[in-house]
């Protein structure tokens, strides 16, 4: 028979707490719950890093439609922004003289379709970066504006059709090439960042159900 003392001595059954389940990010994944470790830091490092490059590219595209708009004198000279009557696109496109849509793209320049087609994309895709919603629509978008004028520049030729040197210093790799490639990689990371209105344009019902419009 166990005594007193035997009793006493013997252990008693531990409870053990389940950890909770983590709740899942808007992109599907569940966050790291340790809190403080390198991993929570990590990747809050990087979405910092993200949404800064966001912000960036954002406003190349927001100031170009700024500066074409109102002809603040960088790209644009005073005087000769849209509202004053000028166009965004004929300056640029009239002046394609190199690759396989030379001709085509000096037919669109300065007509009023292409005006409104350019601007709106630049608007769109600049105010979708900064505040961090429709990066999927962005990316689409912004890609193939940049697509068509790397064709406009078309950095394979080393001479223009008249003969003239190009100023190409890459066959391929340009820089609308690279925002182009930026703009995809946000679209496939940053979609439902806390650090801009991403998480809330997540939750809205529309874009529940369209999830293209992330």
């Amino acid at each position: 028979m166990a005594t007193s003392h035997q009793h006493r001595l013997s252990p008693r059954p531990h409870l053990h707490r389940s950890a909770p389940t983590p709740r899942a990010t808007v992109d599907g994944s569940a966050p790291d719950t340790a809190t403080g470790s390198p991993a929570v830091a990590a990747v809050r490092t990087t979405d910092i890093a993200v949404a800064g490059l966001r912000v960036l590219l954002g406003f190349v595209f927001l100031w170009a439609f700024l500066d074409k708009t109102f002809g603040l004198g960088y790209a644009t000279a005073s005087g000769k922004g849209w509202v004053d009557g000028g166009s965004p696109t004929k300056g640029f496109l009239s002046h394609v003289d190199v690759g396989p849509m030379a001709g085509t793209l000096r037919g669109w320049a300065g007509e009023p379709w292409a005006d409104w087609l350019f601007m709106l994309g630049l608007l769109g895709v600049g105010v979708a970066l900064i505040l961090g919603i429709g990066l999927r629509l962005a990316a689409l978008s912004g890609t193939a504006m940049m697509a068509l004028m790397w064709i406009a520049e078309w950095p394979p030729a080393k001479h223009l059709d008249s003969g003239k040197p190009s100023s190409s210093t890459n066959p391929f790799a340009d820089y609308h090439v690279m925002y182009a490639i930026s703009l995809i990689a946000l679209a496939a990371v940053a979609v439902g960042s806390r650090l801009g209105l991403g998480a809330l344009w997540a939750r809205l019902p529309i874009v529940r159900d369209h999830r293209w419009l992330l």
